[in-house]
């Protein structure tokens, strides 16, 4: 992991990323995969289940180093992560469990968060009083809170239905847009990578590489229904193809 002078970039190229399976042979999982985002872009990765999207995801955290090939990251950036699951520490209430992430952070700034997230009225509850989408919403609070200057999304309203889904996303894309940063999402819905995604990238089957990238029309508001279907479409020819 290495970070790029003053520029803010990401660039990940991942030449091989294997496992030692039980029986002690070598799985591959990522193979030639590259891709790379600049300042204020949000890049979707979409792929088939198992293709290795969380694994691309954890070595972009800095969790798994164990890759042949480069992943440049902003220089004294931060990085935020949203996982599968929102992981807050069930004997911490909501606000403590952000602090404990962004201890820098202050009254007013927490405020704001937790208002733009609908947060403010359960700030003292515990995990165990949350909602599915309250829970939610506190994990994106808490990777908002460090001021990512990199901002990882593993799937992060998966489980969720379709309308809270929908409302989250317009959350999200609100608070990515008002900040200075570069989003990697990881999404199986091809509705949500074309609502939040600039770039799109279609991923293979394992060993994962990309098989396509999509240009988005931003801002959304001007991308008509026609042209969405048309970019689901592309999505989907791009999955098909060999």
């Amino acid at each position: 992991m290495s970070r790029v002078g003053d520029r803010a970039r990401l660039e990940a190229r991942i030449a091989k990323k294997s496992f030692r399976t039980a029986s002690g042979q070598s799985a591959p999982v990522l193979a030639d995969l590259s891709f790379a985002l600049e300042e204020g872009e949000t890049g979707a990765l979409i792929g088939p289940s198992g293709c290795g999207k969380s694994t691309m995801m954890r070595i972009l955290a800095g969790l798994d180093r164990d890759f042949e090939g480069s992943v440049q990251i902003p220089a004294h950036g931060r990085v935020g992560m949203v996982f599968q699951e929102p992981r807050l520490l069930p004997w911490r209430c909501l606000e403590d469990n952000v602090r404990l992430a962004a201890p820098d952070a202050g009254e007013a700034e927490i405020a704001a968060l937790f208002d733009a997230l609908g947060l403010s009225e359960h700030r003292t509850h515990f995990p165990g009083e949350l909602s599915v989408g309250l829970a939610r919403r506190a994990a994106l609070a808490r990777a908002f809170a460090v001021r990512p200057t990199l901002l990882l999304l593993d799937e992060p309203f998966v489980s969720l239905d379709a309308p809270l889904a929908r409302q989250l996303q317009r959350d999200l894309a609100r608070l990515v847009e008002s900040r200075c940063m570069i989003t990697v999402l990881v999404t199986h819905d091809v509705d949500e990578a074309i609502a939040l995604a600039d770039r799109i990238f279609v991923l293979s089957p394992r060993p994962a590489h990309v098989k396509g990238e999509i240009r988005v029309k931003n801002p959304r508001a001007a991308m008509s229904a026609e042209e969405s279907r048309a970019v689901a479409a592309r999505i989907e020819a791009l999955r098909g193809a060999g």
